[in-house]
């Protein structure tokens, strides 16, 4: 569902490095020069974006800094990755993905016929 008040142009047309960013997708670059490929979602980050990932863009960009930061001393890197590790508890992609399908979708599994 997309937030009645969200509006990713303005994220876009408000944050310089952002906007390079998507122009460069846009531009072809990453496409042998083909610059309708991406333009599909270019075009959707800009103008719907029901993820808002615009909106993310610069608190991701931050917590990569942080990241690379913590990457560049290894013990400390070390210690925090079999900590994260340590800490997730049980994970199951099935399981997600089931749960999320019951309590955000309210649908049931449905048996494949073979």
């Amino acid at each position: 569902m997309e937030h009645p008040s969200y509006r990713p142009w303005d994220y876009y047309h408000g944050d310089h490095e952002l906007k390079s960013d998507l122009d460069l997708i846009a531009s072809g670059l990453f496409s042998h020069g083909d610059t309708n490929l991406f333009r599909p979602l270019t075009d959707h980050l800009i103008h719907r974006d029901p993820f808002m990932v615009l909106a993310d863009y610069r608190a991701y960009l931050e917590c990569q800094d942080r990241i690379s930061e913590v990457y560049d001393r290894p013990a400390e890197w070390d210690r925090m990755s079999i900590l994260n590790v340590a800490r997730m508890g049980r994970f199951s992609s099935d399981r997600s993905v089931r749960e999320y399908a019951e309590r955000i979708w309210n649908i049931v599994p449905q048996p494949l016929e073979a």
